[in-house]
């Protein structure tokens, strides 16, 4: 059934009245269901891994209240699985920027009601030749329609950027198009500077954090620690041949800033044994540090840091935890951070941190 203003009109009067006082008692959902008269949006959180998806995320949600619409908050995308927004993060913290709504609970409860099957439509940017947008061709794509069980009927190719929501406005009003669903996040990579503060609305749930935190308790004994991000292994060493050509590479901006000029050092990407063992023990000895927690999906150098500040009696942990976001809680709550100024995952824990004051080094800048 296609839906028309007068039917998409009546269908919001109805809703309104049905789930205006669903309440569901979870942080992890949403607090009752309205149909929003000015209409979805929703993307794919398509490339890279965890940070990456985080840049992408904090630049579609200000994508949605540009354009005023309610934002479907996508599924995160695992290594083997989509995880739902809210096992992760809260939705009324969301929800105090924009308008939100988990994916699950709009499929559910919503997507029957104004975005039934056979009126679908797609959204991608406009290429040469006329190319199909191909919606769900390949993974992470297939995967991430599929674990919410969209299939497209029709396609929408747009030519103009997130950059001119006045456009989006006009050209795809909510009567015509009540759910935007784009192939990839409106937003650039790296994080647009004026989205960083962004960031102060992403608020852990309260089981993954308290999980963190009783890691801390049970290891840290209130003792004070910094919280050391390395990435070591041979591919990120090989992509990190590349940076002496540039002057921003991946999240490089968080520590050279989004006006540099000169090529970036290798070392900032792909720092030396030796620079990692001077600044963790600079930052040790500067604010008396007794413990240090280094996160990696690597090497974590245990031994090496251990056998270096033997004097100053310092011990080393590495969590090895059963998802990379228990190591971003562990870092966000550290007493110094000490993070890598190319990666993206580095990133999200300097931003947090930034929006809470507490401090943050990077390896191989000064």
């Amino acid at each position: 059934m296609k839906i028309t203003p007068t039917i998409f009109w009546l269908l919001t009067c109805i809703l309104d009245n049905v789930v205006a006082n669903e309440t569901i008692h979870n942080d992890n959902s949403t607090k009752g269901l309205e149909l929003d008269k000015k209409g979805y949006i929703i993307f794919c959180l398509c490339m890279g891994r965890f940070g990456n998806q985080a840049d992408h995320f904090l630049g579609g949600m200000k994508f949605a209240k540009s354009i005023d619409r309610t934002l479907i908050l996508p599924p995160w995308r695992g290594q083997y699985q989509d995880v739902p927004f809210t096992d992760w993060f809260r939705i009324e913290d969301i929800s105090e920027f924009n308008r939100a709504v988990s994916a699950e609970d709009f499929m559910t409860n919503l997507a029957p009601i104004i975005w039934p099957p056979g009126n679908r439509t797609g959204f991608c940017k406009y290429r040469l030749h006329g190319a199909p947008c191909d919606m769900k061709k390949g993974n992470p794509s297939e995967r991430f329609w599929n674990g919410l069980g969209v299939n497209f009927d029709s396609e929408v190719k747009f030519s103009f950027s997130h950059h001119y929501p006045e456009e989006w406005k006009k050209e795809y009003p909510p009567d015509k198009y009540p759910v935007i669903a784009l192939k990839t996040a409106p937003a650039d990579f790296p994080i647009e500077e004026s989205n960083v503060p962004l960031q102060k609305y992403m608020k852990w749930t309260y089981n993954i954090e308290q999980e963190a935190q009783a890691y801390i308790d049970r290891h840290f004994g209130g003792k004070k620690f910094v919280g050391l991000h390395l990435r070591n292994g041979n591919g990120w060493k090989q992509a990190c041949e590349h940076t002496s050509d540039y002057v921003r590479f991946m999240a490089s901006p968080q520590c050279t800033g989004y006006n540099n000029t000169e090529l970036l050092n290798p070392s900032l990407c792909y720092p030396s044994e030796e620079e990692i063992l001077r600044l963790t023990k600079k930052i040790v000895l500067e604010f008396d540090i007794k413990i240090v927690f280094v996160a990696t999906n690597q090497f974590p150098m245990q031994k090496i840091i251990s056998d270096h500040l033997k004097n100053e009696k310092v011990q080393v942990y590495h969590m090895d935890p059963r998802i990379p976001q228990l190591d971003l809680i562990v870092l966000e709550k550290a007493d110094h951070f000490i993070g890598n100024c190319v990666s993206s995952f580095s990133a999200f824990v300097a931003r947090a941190r930034l929006m809470q004051g507490k401090p943050t080094s990077y390896l191989g800048y000064s």
